[in-house]
């Protein structure tokens, strides 16, 4: 199995920034694309931001310009830097990863972190 293991999260004022990060541990082959969504309670799960292997990276329009996706492969952990935050960034985020898993065969599996809560105060 995989086990995705995020960090970072807290309390900041409106125009703080905090920086989350989530390790990837367990038996698998290679992590291929990482990514952070984030829910807030009734809603539905939201991607904020996707990296790939090779760091092609992606934002939600609502972030754009604010947050930083990156990752390290040697420590296989992806990382989401978070500026200038906004009351309307509160949510529980979580990370996301496409682990390569061989037993014979190659298999491809999606899996999830138990998600850390950002709360952004006005």
């Amino acid at each position: 199995q995989v086990q995705l293991v995020e960090s970072g999260g807290g309390l900041v004022q409106a125009g703080g920034s905090l920086r989350l990060s989530c390790a990837a541990s367990g038996r698998f082959f290679r992590i291929d694309a990482m990514a952070w969504y984030r829910q807030v309670p009734g809603n539905q799960r939201d991607l904020v931001a996707t990296i790939t292997r090779d760091g092609k990276t992606n934002y939600a329009d609502s972030v754009k310009g604010r947050f930083t996706i990156s990752r390290d492969n040697a420590k296989n952990t992806v990382y989401l830097q978070m500026d200038n935050l906004k009351p309307e960034d509160t949510a529980a985020y979580y990370c996301n990863a496409d682990a390569i898993r061989v037993f014979g065969s190659v298999i491809a599996s999606n899996y999830w972190g138990q998600g850390t809560q950002v709360t952004v105060s006005s």
